[in-house]
């Protein structure tokens, strides 16, 4: 009888642990995104590295972060701006500036969640 409990418990935790990994957003790397950002324009990501760059006032701008595959800008209004060589992992959607002979430009995460400190 035991056992039957113990395997009830056990699948109970395994689709308790599927529903909420299926809630997060994606984790992404920086290069995929930079290689096909139309596939990416609009989906809500997560992406997670260094912060190289940051501009910004009064909890509005922008910072850079860099993952070892690639460099991306984040767009914040509401979150506040890391300082650099912050560890973060921010989530939000690809909003994609225009494109010139093959090179992405203004492209940019604008960020819908607040971030957390990478470890």
């Amino acid at each position: 009888m035991r056992t039957v409990h113990q395997r009830v418990i056990w699948i109970a935790m395994v689709a308790a642990a599927a529903v909420v990994l299926a809630a997060c957003p994606p984790h992404e790397s920086i290069a995929r995104i930079n290689h096909d950002p139309g596939r990416f324009a609009g989906r809500e990501i997560t992406l997670a590295g260094r912060v190289t760059n940051s501009f910004g006032a009064m909890g509005n701008g922008v910072f850079e972060i860099e993952d070892g595959t690639g460099k991306i800008w984040v767009f914040t209004d509401r979150f506040g701006i890391p300082g650099r060589d912050a560890r973060v992992a921010v989530t939000g959607r690809i909003e994609q500036g225009f494109s010139f002979h093959g090179h992405n430009y203004a492209m940019v995460l604008r960020e819908t969640h607040r971030r957390h400190d990478a470890y």
